[in-house]
């Protein structure tokens, strides 16, 4: 069912979701029990903080709501319920009648398996029949141009859900995308884009894909996906005009103010002040500047008034119902210059604050338009382009020099340079050749690639990022959780003083009423501290934002202002501080063969083996052209090495046990040898026959090429104690520590013996850990906070914080970043709580006045949104 509700001169449409009661002809029992969902919805019209506060307490007063909880960054509302006690259409209303938007929505999940016709129980599809009818859906993505805000977006989907036949559409501002399911039996394309251009707006050409599916009656979804190349050319698609949608969101053009609802209300309330001036100027009868101040208060101050009339249907005060209180007294003492002039300054206000912060969560949502929606498919000899959404794991995409990966996979023909910024914060573009991974969203530079998709458009890295940042963004620091708690107390005891104000002096002390219940109006302009309680999320929603175009990813702001407060930082060697693969550093020989030769045996030898040491002397035998042998008699000994015959000779590669065990005594020279590569920190690979020790091959773990200079960076930022801890070998640890500049290191270590020097590090300060995720996961849990430099699946589900481009120089970045983020926060709480003080006690004295009370509050609440925005374009590290 299709519900049209009128509100704000906007057609909202809200597609309400029905559960089916009862499935026809089923042999399976079905037991009805409660079923837990949760909701979130995408909520508009939020000025500040309270707004949200408010629409929660409104939310948590739903009977069978069990939790709710809005958050102002992001402008979404989480609702946990009970979906047989409350309908969505209830959470619904409950939102509009508080005189918010629904901006999109999202169908409710459900923290239990249940089944679509309502019961919670297990399905035997082999065993039992559905006698139902079946739906068919067509589903169709067009991209739309036109667009000028959000309720362009809702005047769209409200006008193509009014064709019958369309069950769901859906449309997105930010990407101007129109998502369609229709029944092609009721309704075809043409009518749909005829309704479209109808409304004002344009289909682009070549961009819409479609896909069949169709669902029974009880809610089985079934896809059928088509190999066929789908486009069409329409007569009414024009180019967009970018530079209009351009002007349309600029403060600095016209188009903003004359075609935004907002910017309306502020320039109607202009006219009328200004109307209203002249009036009184020219000596006209009062009444007519009254008029025109009136016209400016009702149609600037209507949005206000309503919006604090269901905040006192709530027993709750936010800044409309204290603004609407304050506007009131001014007109009722007849000061009505001040009153429009009250309900200018806060319409300005908001629009500016709506505004500036829009633009950083703007940039946010930008991630999203980084894949395209449509790729290139080879099936067989033919390609086929078709909407990213139906590509299968292990087909095969063609890529073209210019074109954007559509998913995630690995290279297996072609080679090309690939622009990941947009996901490693790496502006260097980096070759690809076969065999290596790309990611959804990067930009092919140069060559042609075929690629082998590893990840389904759901899964890809760049969906998981966008999950990860807006979940970071709904999470509460607990700065902010203090400025929530602090906002509790603080606006009802500045209302009781307005009171007392306003009551005490003129009936205990025969004062003149009017001016303390003016000086009370003041006050309660004051007493909303909107500067206050955006001062936190504006300032975590700009860093995050920063950081993840830098390629960090912070798991909210909790992890952001822990890695502020850093002291310590502990770092895993193997994969970490080091590359993880060995390489061959020296090759020794004792004189009897050359160096050469010992590289050939040893590389002969262990040609077929798997061992990360053996592999990288393979390598580097390969490296240096020399032409392998094949060995007879292979004889593979664990712990031990490898034996084998060239002709009647049997040679020997392996550690020193291999040759004690075969009683092969070594040599003075070849024990001073050996010696001498174990004091480097390297390992020693011994080559000989049963006659003797022909020479050693010396490997090591590359250390990390930027791993020097990391750690110079987060010494430069002031995070002074570093610490290495590893497993290996003292001397290998003290050689590695050395090499990039740690002082103190910690060598042997089991898992479980990381995890204890943690705790031991956690008695003198904050301590971070800095691992892979893989074989220290133990010490990562146990870190104050954790980041990752290893691949994004294993380190989503580690780390607090991901480092996707596995660069290490990044982690300075992310603590000069949240320490910066940290100073922003006690900027903005401090400045807040100070002006708030500062114009109470003016206020109360009467030194200022409604207009410049409301000029402060507004006022401030700019500059600590301007102030934490300056966190978003933070790119390189402070001098």
């Amino acid at each position: 069912m299709i519900t049209i509700v009128q509100l704000n001169s906007c057609s909202i449409v809200v597609l309400e979701y029905w559960q089916l009661t009862f499935c026809l002809n089923s042999k399976a029992a079905m037991t009805q029990t409660p079923s837990l969902k949760t909701q979130t919805l995408q909520v508009g019209g939020m000025d500040c903080g309270s707004c949200a506060k408010t629409i929660e307490v409104a939310l948590q007063q739903l009977h069978g709501v069990t939790e709710a909880t809005v958050n102002f960054t992001t402008g979404k509302a989480r609702v946990s319920y009970d979906a047989e006690v409350l309908s969505e259409k209830s959470i619904y209303n409950q939102i509009k009648g508080l005189g918010y938007t629904i901006e999109q929505s999202h169908q409710a999940q459900s923290h239990q398996q249940s089944h679509s016709c309502g019961g919670e129980h297990d399905h035997d599809h082999q065993n039992h029949d559905h006698n139902v009818d079946i739906v068919s859906l067509q589903t169709l993505q067009l991209q739309i141009s036109g667009m000028d805000c959000g309720s362009c977006a809702k005047t769209i989907e409200a006008g193509v859900q009014k064709i019958i036949g369309v069950q769901e559409a859906s449309v997105s501002f930010a990407s101007e995308r129109l998502h369609i399911s229709y029944d092609p039996q009721l309704v075809n394309e043409k009518t749909i884009y005829d309704r479209i251009q109808d409304l004002g707006y344009t289909v682009e050409e070549g961009v819409e894909t479609s896909s069949n599916h169709h669902t029974d009656a009880c809610g089985h979804d079934h896809e059928h996906h088509h190999d066929h190349d789908y486009s069409h050319n329409h007569e009414h698609s024009q180019p967009i005009n970018k530079s209009k949608q351009k002007q349309k969101s600029d403060l600095t053009s016209w188009r903003f103010w004359i075609e935004n609802r907002r910017g309306q209300s502020v320039i109607l309330a202009g006219i009328g002040l200004v109307l209203g001036l002249l009036t009184q100027y020219l000596v006209l009868p009062i009444w007519i500047a009254r008029a025109f101040y009136g016209i400016g208060i009702v149609i600037a101050g209507y949005p206000i008034a309503r919006a604090g009339l269901f905040e006192l249907r709530l027993r709750r005060a936010d800044m409309n119902l204290l603004m609407t209180i304050s506007v009131i007294g001014a007109v009722i003492l007849g000061d009505w210059f001040e009153g429009g002039l009250v309900v200018f300054l806060f319409s300005l206000g908001t629009t500016l604050q709506v505004f500036t912060f829009g633009r950083t969560r703007n940039a946010i949502r930008s991630l999203m338009d980084l894949t395209p929606p449509t790729a290139t498919v080879k099936r067989g000899n033919q390609e086929f382009t078709v909407p990213v959404e139906s590509i299968q794991l292990g087909e095969i995409l063609t890529i073209r020099p210019g074109g954007r990966v559509a998913l995630d996979g690995v290279v297996v023909s072609g080679n090309s340079a690939i622009d990941q910024s947009p996901i490693t914060g790496e502006s260097i573009p980096e070759d690809k050749d076969v065999g290596d991974t790309v990611f959804a969203g990067t930009l092919n530079q140069t060559g042609f690639l075929e690629v082998k998709v590893t990840h389904t458009s759901s899964d890809t890295t760049v969906a998981k990022i966008i999950n990860l940042v807006e979940q970071a963004q709904e999470s509460r620091a607990p700065s902010q959780q203090w400025v929530d708690k602090f906002a509790q107390v603080y606006t009802p005891i500045v209302i009781l003083a307005a009171i007392a104000i306003a009551l005490i002096p003129p009936l205990a002390f025969a004062q003149p009423f009017n001016v303390w219940l003016y000086r009370a109006l003041v006050m309660l302009v004051i007493a909303c501290p909107c500067a206050l309680v955006i001062s936190t999320p504006v300032s975590i929603v700009s860093a995050i934002g920063a950081a993840t175009r830098r390629g960090v990813l912070f798991k909210g702001g909790n992890a952001l202002e822990t890695a502020g407060h850093l002291t310590t930082l502990a770092f895993d060697k193997t994969g970490t501080i080091t590359q993880g693969l060995p390489i061959v550093q020296q090759v020794y020989d004792l004189g009897v063969v050359s160096g050469d030769m010992v590289l050939l045996l040893a590389a002969s030898l262990e040609q077929k083996s798997e061992h990360p040491l053996a592999k990288a002397i393979v390598v580097k035998a390969q490296e240096l052209g020399l032409e392998l042998e094949t060995p007879l008699n292979f004889t593979a000994l664990p712990g031990k090495g490898i034996q084998a015959n060239f002709g009647e000779q049997l040679y020997l590669v392996g550690n020193r046990r291999l040759f004690s065990d075969q009683g092969i005594c070594l040599s003075d020279e070849a024990e001073s040898l050996l010696t001498e590569i174990e004091q480097f920190g390297q390992i020693p690979v011994l080559v000989g026959t049963n006659g003797g020790l022909l020479g050693a091959i010396a490997l090591s773990d590359g250390i990390r090429l930027e791993a020097t200079e990391a750690l110079r960076q987060l010494q430069r930022v002031g995070l002074k104690r570093l610490v290495m801890l590893t497993g290996d070998r003292a001397s290998v640890a003290k050689q590695i520590a050395q090499q990039v500049g740690i002082t103190e290191y910690q060598a042997e270590l089991l898992p479980e013996d990381k995890l204890q020097a943690i705790q031991q590090l956690r008695r003198h300060g904050v301590v971070g850990m800095v691992g892979d995720g893989i074989n220290d996961a133990p010490a990562l849990a146990t870190a104050d906070i954790s980041f990752a430099v290893g691949g994004i699946d294993i380190a989503l589900e580690t780390a607090d914080v991901v480092l996707v481009g596995s660069d290490l120089r990044q982690l300075a970045y992310a603590v000069d970043l949240s320490r910066r983020t940290v100073s922003v926060i006690q900027q903005n709480v401090v400045f807040s709580l100070v002006t708030k003080a500062l114009f109470l006690l003016l206020g109360t004295f009467g030194f200022v006045g409604l207009a410049i009370a409301v000029l402060a509050d507004t006022g401030t609440s700019l500059l600590v949104t301007a102030n934490g925005m300056r966190l978003f374009k933070t790119k390189t590290l402070k001098n």
